[in-house]
């Protein structure tokens, strides 16, 4: 252990050894003829055999070993030739034996054998995608280059040596080359990728085997060695005497797993002596775990994982790591534990004025330029089409509500110019772009009842939401000055999944409460049967036989070929017991509105799938939702039923012709108002701030890997700027909005392009960057002038993105897991890291509290008494604070997020003891 430990921590500031690809070939007679080196199997992370019969690769699978091969390998270590850094320059000659020669000098080979040892080194190599031989290692010796060279300057290829004998070999490796390169494994290999070739087989002439470990000072591109162009670093060669071609074989496959194993590959890079080596191969098999003969069927072979642990543990186990805590600094694998927030330096209060707001601008300064070019990507494209949909969507609705609440004093349109004005330069200078604004339920609610309020006590409402306005800025700029954000790392898991679950609950109701309301609008006529088809009818009929305006114009009216409206607009009534009925309207919405919302859950999870290439797979996903939408506007057309559809206003006017775009501040109410409006702004903000920072922190999370920073200052000091200038032009007042930057988040997540065969893709952060949102926001303003394209578009369709973006955020959360323990039978339970730690009925309770709380946030938004709905949000923190005192901090620590102050405690409690002793 304390070998591994100096191995392990004395570089810790180097670089990360590259990752290894190895390949195992085997000395055969391929079809009676003379003996050649032939690749049997292959490995990045996991094992791919050459299956014999079916001449192609298998499917990845979990490499097992038989315990008695590792131990057997552990003896060739100690036994066999062990050459580290050693020099490339000895493949230049094929006169340079040094491999053989450091065996005879050492003893381990009879000098006579010499040439028969390097003949058969020198076989020739052919490879499961070759038909045709390839060089063999005694042409490959000219070749030296290491891999950036060769891929970086054409002429390291030509330029191996001056003379005529070389030069020939030049012009046969770079036919080799060319078909190395075609190789599609190149793509699981990343840039700088290594090779490490395990040579084995049974000779006639050996008495006793011949092994040699060899690392090379620098990786040297040795030909046909391997199947692709990548450079060599080490090689283990076996030759053995005959009759144990078998154990030679496994111990081939186990020196491969080890090298594709993470810990075991930074000592082979490492290793200094034999000794290392051997310390590493005993840390490994002290890893190990055994299955006991006649338990399994070793000739099965074990998919592999879909997350694999991290080899961190290990490393930090013997490198000197201290063992970290489980509230929020240790990464966890789909959110089953902290990810807190507590700790980083964007919420660190700096006691200066505008210190929080001055440092947000420093830390993203640098980000600016690359903030823009970072957005050069396909992903970007369908992260604008889905988001700009999603916003225009809740742009229309919210304009709807908010006009039937305030009498058209805001409207459709007003909701549209706000969302592009606010939305647009957020997302131009905020301190995290990726937040999307928009307005939100909280705000429709409150300011119905300022408006009822306003009309009530006769003043005028926009001049009075004017000064509420002002002051609710003034205030959201006093808590930026004063770094009040930093409050936020009091927001525990506990309080962002309670909002951020409110929130996506909210939208999935609002998407099957419209499909209802569409329902009743055009009602289905249960009573329907198909044998009384002739008895249904429904005609317009005169309602009065002696109509004044068609005697005196002596006009004739053809009542029977007038369309429902023309009918009640001449005067005549529907009559018939079948008027009130539109079945296929309401059967055809839900199927387009079910339909976009499974076809964009499946899509999304086609990046999975076993057809078509992974790009396509990759394009498919990042398309799901606009190709969902595209699918079911073509349905819709193709059927051709009348369904609702989307309504954009067609002139750029305001919905009232009673105000125009700017806000007279004086004039319309009693003096005391002005100074009276700081009361009801004091809510306002409330609402601003818990909104705008909660979803930040959402946003803001570690698992989302963001590089760039945050911006709680910034983000919250654009807000109020913008609020300012809404209040002054009568717009909707705008705050990030949860679901749809979630949605945004998920858009422009990044994974491994390369990985290894049967691995699944890693999660590499999200895409940051101003353009998607920028153009979302310019897109949404535009809209006013794309109503001839967008009015194609079914309501249903949208409401079914509106379902997938409230189930999706709701994906990977914690409390959503644990809800479903509650109807999951111990034994069918997953194995979350929580669920080893803390006793069931504790997590239960947690849950529990949680769905209450949920709860009464629930009722409280649908009452008159939501106007106090962000203070019951604050509520929320000072939940979780009293929960310190039923729960112990070992249980929070792995269902929450460990409040700071705790933290703090608890090393001060620690550094008393350690003053004591």
């Amino acid at each position: 252990a304390e070998r591994i430990r100096f191995i392990l921590g004395e570089e810790d500031d180097s670089p990360a050894p590259p990752q290894l690809f190895t390949e195992l070939d085997e000395l055969l007679a391929v079809d009676g003829q003379e003996m050649e080196w032939k690749e049997t199997a292959r490995w990045i992370k996991f094992e791919e055999k050459v299956e014999q019969g079916g001449e192609r690769w298998s499917k990845p699978h979990v490499a097992t070993l038989s315990l008695h091969s590792l131990f057997e390998l552990r003896t060739c270590i100690e036994k066999g030739s062990i050459m580290l850094d050693m020099e490339a320059s000895i493949f230049v000659n094929p006169d340079d034996e040094m491999i053989v020669d450091n065996h005879i000098e050492t003893g381990l080979l009879k000098s006579e054998l010499k040439d028969k040892v390097t003949y058969t080194l020198l076989r020739k190599h052919r490879h499961q995608t070759k038909k045709s031989n390839l060089r063999s290692l005694a042409d490959i010796g000219k070749t030296v280059s290491s891999a950036s060279r060769m891929f970086t300057n054409p002429d390291n290829v030509l330029g191996f040596s001056p003379n005529p004998h070389s030069c020939r070999l030049n012009f046969l490796f770079l036919p080799l080359l060319r078909t190395q390169l075609k190789n599609k494994f190149m793509k699981k290999l990343p840039r700088d990728a290594e090779a490490s070739n395990v040579l084995v087989g049974e000779v006639d002439f050996l008495e006793s085997p011949f092994i040699a470990f060899v690392r090379l000072q620098q990786a040297v591109m040795l030909g046909a060695l391997t199947e692709v162009p990548v450079p060599t670093r080490f090689l283990f060669i076996l030759l053995g005497p005959k009759g144990k071609a078998k154990s030679y074989h496994e111990i081939g496959r186990a020196i491969a797993t080890l090298m594709s194993d993470e810990v075991f590959h930074d000592i082979a890079y490492k290793a200094k002596d034999r000794q290392d080596l051997i310390a590493g191969i005993d840390e490994f098999l002290d890893e190990v775990i055994v299955l006991p003969p006649g338990e399994w069927d070793p000739a099965i072979r074990i998919e592999p994982p879909k997350s694999l642990p991290s080899s961190d543990k290990r490393k930090n186990m013997y490198s000197g790591g201290e063992n970290l805590q489980m509230n929020g600094d240790t990464p966890h694998d789909g959110g089953h534990g902290g990810g807190g927030h507590g700790d980083c330096e964007e919420l660190q209060r700096t006691g200066r004025f505008c210190g929080g707001l001055i440092k947000d601008i420093k830390r993203k300064a640098p980000f600016f330029a690359s903030d823009f070019y970072d957005a050069l990507n396909i992903q970007a494209l369908s992260a604008i089409l889905f988001i700009y949909l999603a916003t225009v969507t809740n742009a229309i609705t919210f304009g709807g509500l908010l006009g039937d609440a305030t009498e058209n004093m805001q409207g459709v349109l007003e909701s549209f110019l706000g969302t592009a004005v606010t939305g647009a330069i957020f997302c131009l200078f905020a301190g995290q772009p990726l937040t999307i604004l928009s307005s939100t339920g909280p705000v429709l609610v409150f300011e119905r009842l300022l408006f009822n309020f306003s009309k009530d006590n006769g003043f005028d409402y926009l001049e009075f939401r004017l000064w509420i306005g002002l002051w609710s800025a003034f205030q959201c700029l006093i808590l930026v000055a004063t770094d009040a954000s930093f409050l936020v790392k009091y927001f525990t898991r506990f309080t962002e999944e309670g909002f951020s679950s409110l929130i996506s609950f909210i939208f999935i109701y609002d998407a099957f409460k419209k499909m209802i309301k569409l329902a009743d609008h055009y009602p289905i006529n249960s009573k329907f049967r198909v044998d009384y088809i002739t008895h249904y009818s429904c005609a317009c009929e005169q309602l009065d036989p002696v109509f004044s305006f068609f005697l005196q114009y002596n006009i004739t009216i053809d009542w029977s070929s007038l369309t429902s409206k023309e009918c009640l607009k001449y005067g005549g009534q529907l009559v018939g017991n079948n008027c009130e009925y539109v079945p296929d309207i309401t059967l055809m919405s839900f199927i387009l509105f079910f339909g976009t919302y499974t076809c964009s859950m499946a899509l999304k999870k086609f990046k999975t799938s076993r057809y078509f290439p992974t790009t396509a797979r990759k394009l498919i996903s990042d398309f799901a939702i606009i190709l969902s939408i595209l699918i079911f506007c073509g349905i819709d057309a193709l059927v051709g039923v009348d369904t609702p559809k989307l309504i954009v206003p067609s002139e750029f006017k305001p919905t009232s012709l009673e105000r125009g775009w700017f806000i007279p501040p004086f004039g319309g109410n009693p003096w005391w108002v002005y100074l009276a409006a700081a009361i009801p702004a004091l809510l306002v903000t409330i609402l601003i701030f818990m909104d705008q920072q909660i979803t930040a922190v959402i946003v803001n999370r570690k698992e989302h890997k963001l590089k760039k920073g945050a911006g709680y200052h910034l983000d919250l000091f654009w807000v109020a700027i913008l609020m300012i200038v809404c209040s002054f032009m009568g717009l909707p007042w705008y705050v990030a909005a949860t679901v749809i930057s979630i949605a945004h988040i998920d858009s422009l997540k990044m994974e491994t392009e390369t990985s290894a065969p049967g691995e699944q893709p890693k999660f590499l952060g999200v895409r940051e960057q101003r353009v998607t949102g920028f153009i979302v926001f310019i897109l949404t303003g535009v809209s006013v002038f794309m109503a001839p394209i967008l009015k194609f578009i079914p309501m249903p369709v949208l409401y079914g993105v509106f379902l997938y973006m409230g189930v999706a955020s709701l994906n990977g959360v914690q409390f959503m897991d644990r809800l479903k323990l509650l109807l999951m039978p111990l034994k069918h339970q997953p194995d979350f890291i929580y669920l080893r730690h803390v006793p069931l009925r504790r997590v239960h309770l947690f849950t529990f509290l949680q769905v209450v709380c949920l709860a009464l946030l629930w009722i409280l938004k649908s009452t008159v008494a939501a106007i106090i709905f962000p203070v019951m949000i604050l509520a929320l923190v000072a939940v979780r604070k009293a929960m310190d005192y039923l729960f112990s901090q070992h249980d929070l620590s792995f269902l929450d997020d460990v409040i700071p102050e705790k933290d703090k405690k608890k090393k001060e409690d620690e550094k008393k003891k350690k003053k004591k002793k």
